[in-house]
């Protein structure tokens, strides 16, 4: 098992854990919040600009790595509002390019930092 820290251009994370674990030929990354990694902090206040910041830090942990989301199994989306889906699924398809890695979709009650989005994937290792 490898774990992941030091990711460039990828916030750090908030609590105890790794940004991604490599082990049993997967990837595991931690679920992504819309943190702009060069400021520290949420910019985004719409569902839109925290999903593009979300699936921006998701690519960058993944190039870090040498991968992409083509390489994406499975995938877990976590909303603050359903109501937010419609919006947050097509930026999701767009950013995935016709890719359609397995996916859950909840509604939680509350995420870190305020966020109204949070994204984690599993990746399949070359």
């Amino acid at each position: 098992m490898e774990l992941i820290n030091n990711a460039p251009e990828v916030p750090a994370a908030v609590g105890p854990y790794s940004q991604a674990v490599r082990a049993n030929g997967f990837l595991f990354c931690s679920g992504q919040i819309p943190i702009n990694p060069a400021s520290g902090k949420i910019e985004a206040t719409e569902v839109e600009g925290q999903t593009r910041q979300v699936l921006a830090n998701i690519k960058a942990l993944l190039a870090s790595q040498g991968l992409d989301l083509t390489r994406v199994v499975k995938a877990t989306v976590f909303l603050q509002s359903m109501g937010d889906f419609p919006k947050v699924n097509a930026l999701y398809d767009e950013a995935f390019s016709g890719h359609k890695p397995a996916r859950s979709t909840v509604q939680v009650a509350a995420l870190p930092l305020g966020a109204l989005v949070e994204i984690e994937v599993i990746v399949e290792l070359p």
